[in-house]
């Protein structure tokens, strides 16, 4: 199953890259198709891109919804991590 999930944007790397926390994993994505994007702004990640700014209200409360259904264990099972 593929989900475009609510990431924390932690640090900006190299031009056009951030590293951003996907729910405690921590993972390199492209925001090339975003503009203007901050450490400490939410985006919303699919396939390894930022699709979109998303209000932390927002991204909470999906991230909460992802809980509550066990979707997080899944989402780390897709990125390798445990």
């Amino acid at each position: 199953m593929c989900l475009a999930i609510p990431a924390l944007i932690e640090e900006l790397t190299t031009p056009g890259n951030a590293i951003v926390n996907l729910g405690g994993v921590r993972k390199e994505i492209s925001l090339a198709l975003i503009s203007d994007a901050a450490v400490g702004e939410y985006v919303i990640v699919h396939v390894g891109y930022a699709l979109q700014k998303l209000d932390q209200q927002e991204a909470q409360r999906t991230l909460e919804m992802f809980a509550e259904m066990g979707q997080i264990d899944e989402l780390r099972s897709e990125l390798g991590v445990q």
